[in-house]
């Protein structure tokens, strides 16, 4: 190959990228991908590797990851319980401004990724690491998000994108990456993975890939993992009665909750009366149309609720206002820019408009639907 040829100038590239990296933060799952990512960063690097698992309410066991990263020679884990945070700090501040993408997509991946690279780069800071990395594809949208986090929090920041950099390119390659290094392979990887490609937290489980490449085919059934189908839901309706102060619930049927907590009972109740779900066509900020489907409960119920208690709460130019705003506020969430100034001014906008939404909303729940059936606000 001559010096122009494209394959040197890659290498040339990655030789340079590599220069002056001593340690990086991964954010690793403990699964296949992150686990190959592990041994990559380390052969390809030869730099120390700090690993950080979120818990976000995913619902995985994560003390698997943390001896997976230890067997690997990790020195430095971190596995960190961030579901209150997740809800306060994020999902609760999105549902203030009744946060949809294209009229539908509730954002529930979006709005993780924020957090995800805050505590990388917070660990990046108290470990002295050079780099970050992260296992996001090179098609779609969470490689832009995390990038743009880690940008805007740490301008400085080394980032490695091993699926923009390596040549392993297949599930194939993966695998016989992992059994030449002695990397444990999970049975379901061998048997050629799950049918689907899934993320989940407290907020919403999404499904893409597969069957669903299809746009044509419905969902089977056995895919859904949080909610029943609407036909089996029960034959009683269910009513619940949410608070709010300032905008944010504090209590279910009068009872106080966390905010991880209000939520993790939404998405139980939701579930079991079969709302939430969606199975939808998206614009991905990289230029390519996916489908996706998702199971978000107890984000269908806070979204009905809040529009109900902000009809009774809000002067009418301020309502309009922000849903005038709104859509413009969904993308910059969608499109990874959480941590840009225009959305902080515009949370600051959206904030100031919740002072007085106080008060509480009764729904019902049945087959499917989320029906308000009573408002106040005292």
């Amino acid at each position: 190959m001559g010096a122009g040829d494209p394959q040197d100038r890659c290498a040339d590239r990655l030789t340079d990228m590599q220069n002056g990296i001593n340690k990086a933060v991964l954010a690793y799952s403990g699964g296949l991908d992150t686990s190959v990512i592990l041994k990559w960063l380390q052969d390809t690097y030869k730099c120390e590797v700090v690993t950080f698992t979120a818990d976000i309410g995913q619902g995985e066991e994560l003390e698997p990851a943390r001896a997976k990263a230890k067997a690997a020679g990790v020195k430095q884990i971190y596995v960190d319980d961030l579901r209150e945070e997740f809800v306060r700090d994020f999902v609760y501040p999105m549902f203030r401004a009744n946060a949809i993408y294209e009229g539908e997509y509730l954002l529930g991946t979006s709005i993780a990724r924020p957090l995800i690279a805050k505590r990388q780069i917070d660990i990046a800071r108290e470990t002295h690491a050079d780099a970050v990395s992260h296992g996001a594809t090179g098609k779609g949208n969470d490689q832009v998000r995390f990038e743009l986090g880690y940008y805007a929090l740490e301008p400085d920041i080394r980032v490695i994108a091993p699926w923009r950099e390596w040549d392993l390119t297949s599930r194939e390659k993966l695998l016989e990456y992992a059994e030449k290094h002695g990397i444990p392979i999970e049975m379901k990887h061998k048997a050629g993975g799950s049918p689907y490609s899934m993320d989940a937290n407290l907020l919403h489980i999404s499904f893409e890939g597969r069957a669903l490449e299809d746009p044509a085919l419905e969902p089977e059934e056995d895919m859904w993992r949080w909610t029943v189908s609407p036909e089996k839901a029960p034959d009683a309706a269910e009513y619940l009665e949410l608070e709010y102060a300032r905008g944010d619930i504090v209590a279910l049927n009068g009872k106080p909750m966390t905010p991880a907590r209000t939520l993790t009972e939404l998405n139980r109740v939701g579930g079991k009366h079969g709302v939430g779900r969606l199975d939808l066509v998206e614009n991905r900020y990289v230029g390519m149309k996916s489908r996706g489907c998702y199971e978000t409960p107890g984000g269908t119920i806070m979204l009905k609720a809040h529009r109900a208690i902000e009809s009774i709460c809000l002067d009418r130019e301020v309502a309009h206002l922000k849903d005038d705003l709104m859509p413009r506020y969904a993308s910059l969430i969608y499109n990874g820019y959480w941590w840009s100034p225009e959305r902080t001014m515009l949370q600051t906008m959206i904030d100031a408009s919740q002072v007085g939404v106080n008060g509480w909303v009764r729904v019902k729940l049945y087959k499917g639907n989320v029906i308000v059936v009573g408002r106040d606000s005292k």
